[in-house]
């Protein structure tokens, strides 16, 4: 049997992607089980009156929109880069447009995600403010391992 550069290719990324999945999976399913989400602090800890859980529930509500259009735009540059892949077999010029258009949503996210965090932050006491900064650093800083 014949193997293809081609087809060595396509299965070392599927590989790959899917060895990425597995352990991002694997790292946030065992990292909420030790630490709590914000989200859990925020609506269970936090003690917020309804103006501000009707506050939070549309900061919330906005950012779950954004989030999955840039979610989608990452889908997307995977499946650019799949094919950039497929045609070129190299670091290619395709390669290289498919990678950065996955990195500015990326990044774009990230960016999103921390804008998120502060809006909801703006809401709170002085009091709950401290509890939120605290999970957000632990967050930030938790040993991922």
């Amino acid at each position: 049997m014949k193997l293809s550069w081609q087809g060595l290719i396509v299965t070392a990324l599927v590989a790959f992607i899917a060895g990425f999945a597995g352990v991002w999976v694997g790292m946030h399913a065992f990292h909420e089980a030790r630490h709590p989400g914000l989200h859990d602090v925020v609506h269970q800890r936090l003690d917020l009156t309804a103006a501000q859980t009707t506050r939070i529930e549309a900061i919330e509500a906005e950012f779950a929109t954004r989030r999955r259009a840039l979610e989608l735009e990452m889908q997307a540059a995977n499946a650019e880069l799949a094919a950039a892949i497929r045609e070129e077999h190299g670091y290619g010029p395709r390669v290289t447009a498919a990678v950065g258009r996955f990195h500015r949503a990326m990044g774009e996210l990230q960016s999103e995600t921390i804008r998120h965090v502060f809006a909801m932050r703006e809401v709170l006491t002085a009091e709950q403010q401290t509890t939120f900064d605290a999970t957000v650093v632990e967050a930030l800083t938790a040993d991922h391992q």
